[in-house]
């Protein structure tokens, strides 16, 4: 299973640091690790899971700026954008610490026969495929929830940002959350399979590809574990003839051009109603031709390039 796993920074074309991947062994030992403290840790106050959470969105705060600029380094994002992105990740994982004993306290429902309760509870270790585009905040959905809800996490984050993928767990090792809570898995994707057929996972989680999904669900289904898929959107942005012009120019270049339109939420088409069309086209033509693309480390840059160099040729295709 090992092999090397290395960021190529896609603004210069640089490969900035390469990894070794963990070893069947050293993974199935993580797994371990996770299955050990799930046996205490779906035990735990919430007060306790809430004090560890908070401490991890806080030290995701405090190193904002190292955080940022890896994310701009493995995926080219503009520095700006990754900052953001750091704020929102640090404000989800707060957010479900605040509120996931209201969201998960069991709920009274009252029959002929008498009381029955919806009692929710963790089932274990999960495992989350989480992709590049969004290198923080993805992983920031998928965990902040389910370990406030009682289970322990193993992530596999995409192959060309393993520097962002060590960075969010060395933001639990300075909270000082337990060994085995969460777990970041240095290992390519088509090895994903084998960690999907452990016994100790009992669930899986993925963001990405129509194409991964299907081979994600089908190994999950042969297990009898549940999924849950993300996949890819074909959105439209549908403008008419009464729109406020300006607002709608906001929602274009946001819902279009935000993280170089690598993002499954991203408007695939505008479909413009005629009476509009003319003094739409002028805006988002004027908007665009004076947008400064290029090296996403600098402040006045719009737009940094695109992930990879196989994401240009599809784009050039």
């Amino acid at each position: 299973m090992a092999s090397s796993i290395r960021t190529l920074n896609p603004a210069t074309g640089k490969i900035e640091k390469e990894f070794q991947a963990y070893t069947s062994e050293e993974i199935n030992q993580y797994i371990d690790d996770a299955n050990e403290l799930y046996q205490t840790w779906r035990f735990e106050s919430f007060e306790e899971r809430k004090a560890v959470m908070k401490r991890v969105a806080n030290e995701m705060r405090k190193q904002k700026a190292r955080l940022a600029a890896l994310i701009t380094t493995e995926m080219g994002k503009p520095l700006y954008e990754s900052e953001i992105e750091i704020d929102y990740s640090a404000n989800i994982i707060e957010y479900y610490a605040d509120n996931a004993e209201e969201f998960l306290a069991n709920v009274l429902i009252q029959t002929e026969k008498g009381d029955a309760y919806v009692v929710s509870e963790p089932i274990g270790v999960l495992l989350g495929v989480m992709p590049w585009n969004f290198p923080f905040s993805q992983i920031a959905r998928f965990a902040g929830p389910h370990i406030m809800a009682g289970n322990t996490v193993v992530l596999k984050t995409a192959s060309n940002i393993p520097q962002c993928g060590i960075a969010f767990e060395e933001m639990f090792t300075a909270a000082g959350a337990p060994k085995g809570l969460y777990k970041n898995l240095l290992m390519s994707g088509k090895d994903t399979d084998a960690i999907i057929n452990n016994p100790k996972i009992v669930g899986v989680s993925l963001t990405g590809s129509e194409a991964a999904g299907a081979v994600v669900a089908s190994i999950a289904g042969k297990n009898v574990k549940p999924s849950v898929l993300e996949l890819g959107g074909s959105d439209p942005m549908i403008v008419l003839n009464d729109a406020d012009i300006e607002k709608v120019m906001n929602g274009t270049i946001n819902g279009r051009l935000r993280n170089a339109g690598q993002a499954c939420t991203s408007s695939k088409r505008i479909i413009v109603q005629e009476g509009i069309y003319d003094e739409y086209l002028k805006k988002i033509t004027d908007y665009v031709n004076g947008m400064k693309v290029g090296d996403p480390t600098q402040a006045d840059t719009n737009m940094g390039p695109v992930s990879s160099e196989s994401a240009l040729e599809k784009l050039l295709d």
